[in-house]
């Protein structure tokens, strides 16, 4: 996934009600931009760190910029939960081991009470494959990427969602996207929301499938990569 417009390095003043940021330019001007991720962001908030901003000419954005990228010392990381399921969908549609050879991949599939799957796989003779994507940002421990980075009542409600459709004959599978550089293994964070955890057992236990990815990041671009361990 190539970013629409070059992206431009700034630095952090502040992140503030969640969606919003305050952001030095190289030239010295502030400039408020659109924080594209709910959760806690632990770790890429700090004020001061790097962090790379994009430009938008679109006059339904209330905002001019928006926030893509934090540039620690030794990692990328992109802190844009929307574009997981854009760095996956490329990703189908180059093939991905373990998830090729459906006919067909249709995202945003309406399932379940007010639920919605990001993407829904079907093939003549194969069971329909419920595919949820889960961005990952959280790294507490080297190498280490975690999830959740706080408490998500829809991230366990989705793990329900998946684990009834393997009960109902299907095929579901939990994707973590790991958006940043420098881990090499995932877990969950099972401190930070211990309800989103038994959730996860219980989904795990019933059949639901896990499967981690790694990123290449860069101010041009986040493109998915290689499979990565998922550690229980």
């Amino acid at each position: 996934m190539r970013f629409a417009t070059p992206l431009v390095p700034a630095r952090l003043i502040r992140r503030y009600m969640r969606f919003l940021s305050d952001v030095e330019l190289n030239d010295g001007m502030v400039v408020k931009a659109h924080c594209p991720n709910p959760g806690s962001m632990m770790g890429l908030k700090d004020d001061g760190v790097r962090v790379w901003i994009e430009g938008n000419n679109d006059p339904k954005k209330k905002l001019d910029w928006g926030w893509r990228l934090v540039e620690l010392p030794d990692a990328f990381v992109g802190i844009d939960t929307g574009a997981a399921n854009k760095i996956v969908a490329e990703a189908l549609a180059g093939g991905i081991d373990g998830l090729d050879g459906y006919d067909l991949v249709r995202p945003e599939v309406k399932y379940r009470e007010k639920s919605r799957v990001d993407f829904l796989l079907t093939g003549d003779g194969r069971r329909d494959c419920y595919l949820e994507v889960k961005s990952v940002t959280l790294s507490r421990k080297a190498r280490l990427a975690e999830f959740p980075d706080s408490v998500t009542a829809r991230g366990a409600k989705h793990l329900g969602d998946l684990a009834a459709m393997v009960v109902q004959g299907h095929r579901a599978v939990l994707l973590f996207l790991v958006q940043r550089t420098d881990c090499t293994r995932v877990t969950l964070a099972a401190d930070l929301d211990p309800t989103y955890a038994a959730a996860f057992k219980v989904a795990q236990a019933a059949g639901v499938e896990i499967m981690c990815f790694s990123c290449a990041i860069s101010p041009d671009g986040i493109t998915m990569t290689g499979q990565l361990p998922f550690d229980p």
